[in-house]
C-alpha cells in the first residue's frame, strides 16, 4: 500500500499522542491533531469531542487513514468507558465509512486480553488469536474496538489494524513492564508499518519492542513489515534491583494485565 500523506491523529495532546506527533512527520505524514484537550502550539488542531460527529465527520475528510488513540486510556466507571471508548470509537468508524477512508490503526490494548495467563517456563508466547479476557471494562472497551473493526472491515471493507498496546514510555517503570514495553520509536515504526502494509483486513498484533522477557507473539506484526529494533532489558538491571522478580504467586503478576485484573485504578466506583 502507498504510505499515506496525511492521517488523521485522534488523542493528539495524549501521552502516545504526543509521542507520535513528534516522530511520525519523518516518515513522511502530515498529521491533522484531534484531541478534546487543545494542544499548545498547534493552532491547527481540531479540538472537539468524539461525540461530536460532525466534528468528526469534518476531520476524517480527505485524510488518507486514520490512528485512532483518543479515549479513556485508564480504567473509569462504565458510563465513560461507554460514552468515550465505545460510542466514541463508532462515531470514528462511522465518519471514517461515509468520508471513505481506507484504513484506520486502532489503539487496543493488552487489556483485551488481560486475563490471559502470563506465560511460565517454556510456555509458548501468547497468540493474536487468544480468546477476548478483559480485564476491567477499559479492555472490554478494546475488545469491542477490535471487533467494531472486524465487522467494518467485513461489512463495508474499512480496513483495520488493531494493535494491542503494552506500555509505551521512554523506558520501562516496572518489572512487568520489561515484558509488555513499546520504546516511542518502536511505537513509530509499528504505526508506520500499519498505515502501510498492503490487504490488512482486519488484522490484530500486539505493540511491543523485542523484548528480551516478551510474553507476547510478534509475528502478526512482523508479517505487517515492522522490525523492532528496542529491548527492555537494559533497564532490567536497576529495575529488578529495586523491584524484585515478578512472583508467580502473586495475583498482580500472574495475569497479562497485572493489577488491572486486581485492583484496577478507580475501582470500586
Amino acid at each position: 500500500m502507498p504510505a499515506p500523506r496525511t492521517v488523521l491523529l485522534t488523542g493528539a495532546a495524549g501521552g502516545l499522542g504526543t509521542l507520535m506527533r513528534g516522530l511520525l512527520p519523518a516518515y513522511g505524514y502530515t498529521l491533522r491533531l484531534f484531541d478534546a484537550a487543545p494542544i499548545e502550539g498547534e493552532p491547527d488542531a481540531i479540538t472537539a469531542d468524539l461525540a461530536d460527529k460532525e466534528a468528526l465527520r469534518e476531520a476524517v475528510r480527505g485524510v488518507d487513514a486514520v490512528i485512532h488513540l483518543a479515549g479513556i486510556s485508564l480504567e473509569a466507571s462504565f458510563e465513560k468507558i461507554v460514552r468515550s471508548n465505545i460510542e466514541g470509537t463508532y462515531n470514528l468508524y462511522e465518519a471514517a465509512r461515509a468520508e471513505g477512508v481506507g484504513r484506520i490503526v486502532f489503539a487496543s490494548s493488552n487489556h483485551a486480553v488481560g486475563f490471559t495467563p502470563v506465560p511460565a517456563g517454556e510456555a509458548p508466547l501468547i497468540p493474536v488469536d487468544t480468546p477476548h479476557r478483559p480485564d476491567t471494562f477499559y479492555g472490554l472497551s478494546k475488545a469491542f474496538g477490535e471487533d467494531l473493526a472486524q465487522l467494518y472491515w467485513d461489512r463495508h471493507g474499512l480496513e483495520t489494524v488493531s494493535v494491542r498496546i503494552g506500555s509505551c514510555f521512554m523506558e520501562p517503570t516496572s518489572v512487568r513492564m520489561l515484558s509488555v514495553w513499546m520504546s516511542p520509536g518502536d511505537g513509530a515504526r509499528l504505526f508506520h508499518a500499519a498505515l502501510t502494509a498492503g490487504d490488512v483486513g482486519h488484522t490484530v498484533v500486539y505493540g511491543s519492542s523485542a523484548n528480551t522477557r516478551l510474553w507476547w507473539d510478534l509475528s502478526s506484526a512482523r508479517a505487517l513489515g515492522y522490525e523492532p529494533r528496542d529491548d527492555s532489558e537494559r533497564y532490567a538491571e536497576k529495575l529488578l534491583a529495586d523491584q524484585g522478580e515478578l512472583d508467580p504467586g502473586n495475583p498482580d503478576h500472574a495475569h497479562l494485565g497485572g493489577h488491572f485484573c486486581t485492583s484496577p485504578p478507580q475501582w470500586p466506583y
